[in-house]
């Protein structure tokens, strides 16, 4: 397993707290990737992802990097953590985009960036974030003063104004593309999910190969969504770390809300979710609402006991039987554990999320599908209080999730507790063994939208 061999080139963001970084990233990825709030410090990782920049000139792929501010006082002190990444950043850039706000003027925060850079070896554009109005235009050239050639290009990332110039020299002054550029095809999203300091960053270092994510035993570190991309035999894959999710009354702020969101966002996003469950610590309400938030959502899930390594091998039965007493009806997603800290039983993770991505996607023929209810129905009649209730025939409509079709004679005679029947049966009969199933009723005459 290893980190994914690089073909776009790479942009890094970089400045003080606050001067719109991630407000830029967003705008070069046409989508808001980076969580944006006026708070210092909201961005900690390093958040990579694709970006194509369209231009008068042109358009090109390129992956852009969002770092969090130089110089931050993390009230979480995890400042020399976040430099860290910023270092990380900048060591593997091709151009570096050096962020300034029009509005604060010239800081001595700005000078010691503009220090810090004047060493490296690729190109570092000065661009002068929020000019709005032209009476701010006259306070670019202040920026002159800090020695960079490369600019100012004076823009408004939350607008759009300047950019365009911005994205002409950034495709001009890269080097050209040894090959075709754009994103790779990925094999599989995967979304790592769980209450806080589950481990879930280690994971996705352990995915990556190097050090993505800050890991700190303070709850709460990660809090946008970031993408990494890592290669297992030849394929290549995204692994997704999400916020921890609190339960809502312990919500603080903002930045803690929408990191929350995110992190059921990208649950729908995902091919499989893989909810972490910290062995050490008995299982709380957030994993039980995040599990059943996936299946609700037919999302394949595994369910992964991490830290594994602090409990005996003899407990696994166990625990085995522990997360499925507290799971009640997820008794077909699989159980693995693991140590995301050595790596132990990460690989058996990857296989078994293939195996349900997979699965997910299986089609099967529509007279098997009908045979296999038929048997169900006649082993079990539906029945309504004196209705006659009968199953028509059936159609599989969709995969990934797999969707079936059911017509009926009158939908609203089947109950919930029979049609949780019907999906037992599927799953034991079709290839579906570990992966939520989604049944649609309709009627034999019905109109678009009447499902349940």
């Amino acid at each position: 397993m290893s980190a994914i061999q690089h073909q776009l080139r790479r942009v890094a963001i970089v400045g003080r707290p606050n001067v719109g970084k991630s407000t830029l990233l967003n705008r070069m990825c046409g989508s808001r990737v980076a969580i944006v709030e006026p708070t210092a410090g909201v961005t900690r990782d390093r958040v990579a992802v694709p970006a194509h920049l369209v231009c008068s000139a042109g358009e090109r792929w390129i992956e852009a990097i969002d770092t969090g501010g130089i110089g931050i006082v993390d009230r979480d002190d995890l400042g020399a953590d976040v430099e860290r990444q910023v270092a990380a950043a900048v060591a593997m850039a091709d151009l570096i985009l050096f962020m300034v706000d029009v509005r604060d003027g010239l800081t001595p925060l700005d000078e010691e960036v503009a220090r810090r850079l004047r060493g490296v070896t690729v190109p570092v554009f000065l661009v002068v974030n929020k000019v709005e109005g032209r009476g701010l235009e006259w306070d670019v050239d202040s920026f002159r003063q800090l020695g960079l050639s490369l600019g100012p290009f004076a823009i408004s990332a939350e607008s759009g104004g300047g950019t365009d110039p911005l994205f002409e020299a950034i495709i001009t002054t890269l080097p050209p593309a040894a090959e075709e550029e754009k994103p790779h095809d990925t094999v599989m999203k995967l979304a790592i999910v769980g209450q806080r300091n589950a481990g879930k960053s280690t994971l996705i270092n352990q995915l990556a190969g190097e050090e993505r994510m800050i890991v700190s035993e303070i709850p709460g570190t990660t809090r946008d969504a970031v993408d990494v991309l890592f290669e297992r035999d030849g394929r290549r894959f995204v692994a997704i770390d999400t916020a921890g999710v609190k339960r809502k009354r312990a919500i603080n702020d903002a930045i803690e809300f929408y990191a929350d969101a995110r992190s059921y966002k990208q649950i729908r996003r995902a091919d499989v979710v893989v909810l972490l469950i910290d062995l050490s610590k008995e299982m709380s309400v957030i994993d039980k609402q995040l599990a059943r938030y996936a299946v609700d959502h037919y999302k394949p899930l595994i369910l992964a006991g991490n830290k594994w390594d602090l409990v005996n091998e003899a407990t696994r039965d166990a625990f085995t039987e522990y997360l499925r007493a507290e799971l009640l009806g997820l008794s077909f997603a699989p159980i693995i554990f693991l140590t995301a800290t050595t790596g132990q039983g990460v690989s058996g993770l990857i296989k078994t999320a293939l195996g349900l991505y997979e699965q997910a996607r299986v089609r099967v023929g529509t007279g098997e599908l009908n045979r296999i209810l038929k048997d169900a129905t006649t082993a079990r009649s539906p029945s309504s209080e004196g209705h006659r209730v009968k199953i028509l025939y059936a159609t599989q409509a969709e995969a990934s999730p797999p969707t079936f079709i059911v017509f009926v004679n009158d939908k609203k005679l089947i109950g919930k507790d029979y049609l949780r029947y019907l999906t037992n049966r599927l799953r034991e009969d079709l290839p579906f063994k570990e992966v939520p199933l989604h049944i649609v009723l309709r009627d034999r005459e019905t109109t678009p939208g009447d499902d349940r």
